[in-house]
């Protein structure tokens, strides 16, 4: 395995950061806003800026020919299925817990590279799924015990990681020519509707307007982790093969676990913190050359 470069390097601890610190933030905003009502805030403003910054740099919009298909199927797992699963699993078990199950994403897409599209997996990329796997287990056993609604937890972190995965295959392998920013902003467009829909007739017009803090972190996740930290993901999906990128992004439930930590008190036990060190392993044999 080739070096990492400075800049996929850069692209990496600015991704960590942004999405790491995020995840408390949902607990703060889903105090206060359904799921429905919340995501659809978060789409509009990170729509609002990715548009802003497409015109300043002046790029184009348009979608090249034969790629709406992708781009659609791109749109419902990268976005949709994705930003309503993490929203449902923070509601059921701690946040930083809820983004370890999400970033499952490496193991889901090892696991259709290998089966669906035959590609090898070597020792040192099977030993770190399998040491990323069992830090998993390890943050999630002691939550069934804690918490009556973990299997709810369980069920929609894991779906988000599984959505994800099939969502960065198929960025990966379709070519997406003049396409910059604005394959982040079709993806938005297109799952923004039927999000919007779902909370007008599920969550229905708000009874009441929600307090500062609420306000400011549902636009603050709109503007920097939904739209710069998506942009930013895509950019390394491009620039990293799909199981290096995949595993790239196994920090980020480390910075998100100690974040939860700080911000909402959530609990650590001997056992996770032995799981977020099982991570660093994870990513150092999948980046790091031998």
């Amino acid at each position: 395995m080739s070096r990492v470069s400075p800049r996929v390097l850069g692209l990496l601890a600015t991704l960590t950061l942004i999405w790491g610190t995020n995840w408390p933030l949902f607990r703060i905003a889903l105090d206060e806003l359904p799921v429905l009502t919340f995501r659809s805030v978060v789409l509009v403003t990170g729509l609002v800026v990715l548009y802003a910054v497409i015109r300043l740099r002046g790029e184009s919009l348009a979608v090249p020919p034969g790629r709406w298909l992708p781009l659609t199927v791109a749109s419902a797992t990268n976005i949709a299925i994705w930003n309503i699963a993490t929203s449902l699993a923070v509601l059921y078990v701690p946040s930083g817990h809820a983004s370890v199950l999400a970033y499952t994403m490496p193991l889901w897409v090892a696991l259709i590279g290998f089966v669906v599209f035959g590609q090898s997996l070597t020792g040192r990329l099977l030993l770190a799924l399998l040491i990323g796997a069992g830090a998993v287990v390890a943050l999630m056993a002691p939550n069934f015990v804690s918490y009556a609604n973990a299997p709810w937890g369980l069920f929609w972190g894991l779906l988000a990681g599984l959505s994800w995965a099939i969502g960065t295959y198929v960025v990966k392998r379709t070519a997406w020519p003049g396409m910059g920013l604005s394959l982040t902003f079709w993806q938005v467009v297109i799952a923004l509707p039927p999000i919007a829909l779902g909370a007008l007739v599920i969550d229905g017009l708000p009874q009441h307007w929600p307090s500062t803090t609420v306000i400011v972190t549902t636009l603050y996740i709109g503007a920097i982790p939904m739209a710069i930290g998506t942009a930013t993901w895509f950019a390394l999906v491009k620039l990293l093969p799909a199981q290096v990128a995949a595993l790239s992004s196994i920090t980020i439930p480390i910075v998100a676990v100690v974040s939860g930590i700080f911000l909402l008190h959530e609990p650590l036990s001997p056992l996770q913190a032995i799981a977020i060190a099982s991570t660093v392993i994870s990513l150092w044999l999948a980046l790091v050359p031998r």
